[in-house]
């Protein structure tokens, strides 16, 4: 396996395809990735010579990927929270924040139902 950023890359897997397991490189990030440092995109990682893992190694490093890419995104939302804005507090009570309805959907935000019981009907 090769490790770039921290993060092994799988072996079987075409280079633009196993790029994208890194946090922070989508397809055509990779793409480019893979351009700058002169590898073939449909070649498989474990058919990359020592020079061509060290080049695609300088590529990247040019990119916020991973740890530096996910506590910035980290500190962006604690910004919101803190500033008190309409996203800050959807952020903090776990609901959607793009416009979404809640009343029958966003299970994957909410979490899972927390059934509340009926009132009970007073007898006479």
């Amino acid at each position: 396996m090769a490790r770039i950023a921290g993060v092994d890359i799988p072996k079987q897997k075409r280079g633009v395809i196993a790029l994208t397991y890194i946090f922070g490189i989508g397809k055509s990030r990779a793409q480019e990735i893979l351009e700058k440092a002169g590898v073939d995109e449909d070649k498989t990682v474990s058919d990359w010579s020592d020079d061509e893992i060290g080049s695609v190694r300088d590529a990247v490093s040019s990119y916020k990927i991973e740890g530096e890419l996910r506590s910035e995104t980290q500190l962006n939302i604690k910004r919101l929270m803190d500033i008190g804005c309409y996203r800050g507090i959807r952020h903090r009570s776990g609901l959607p924040l793009r416009g979404q309805r809640t009343k029958n959907n966003s299970r994957t935000r909410k979490g899972k139902r927390k059934t509340v019981a009926n009132k009970k009907k007073a007898t006479k």
